[in-house]
């Protein structure tokens, strides 16, 4: 599936690392693709609302579905966050730049996952749309 084909069929994202910090890059692209139509989830246990969502510390945690799990975290947690995605039944694995971890996108696309590495969604999303 393309990267514009998981952008059009899919519109819940639950971000993992997603910060209240304007500054941040979480905050940002997260604000960017809910202003452009999707459903943000954030997943960080450091926060209780973020972008007006309910925060949850996990995506185990998460009580609804999702489908897209997008991550800000450093690739060494990459692997934990795909075992959780993937008992949670998501459809896409989604690391952001400079966030690769090979073992990890093997493990998700061995369980039947679209894995997406190293790129930013919003650059990908305004490429598209």
């Amino acid at each position: 599936m393309s990267i514009k084909e998981i952008l059009e069929r899919y519109k819940i994202i639950a971000v993992v690392g997603l910060s209240s910090q304007t500054w941040r890059p979480s905050y940002g692209v997260s604000r960017y693709m809910q202003n452009a139509g999707y459903r943000i989830i954030p997943v960080n246990p450091n926060e209780t609302d973020v972008l007006g969502e309910k925060a949850y510390p996990s995506l185990d945690d998460v009580p609804e579905p999702f489908e897209i799990v997008d991550i800000f975290r450093r690739p060494e947690y990459v692997p934990d966050i795909v075992e959780a995605a993937i008992r949670r039944n998501a459809r896409v694995i989604w690391m952001q730049l400079g966030v690769a971890n090979e073992a990890a996108a093997a493990r998700a696309r061995t369980a039947g996952l679209e894995v997406v590495m190293d790129r930013c969604i919003l650059q990908d999303h305004m490429a598209y749309f």
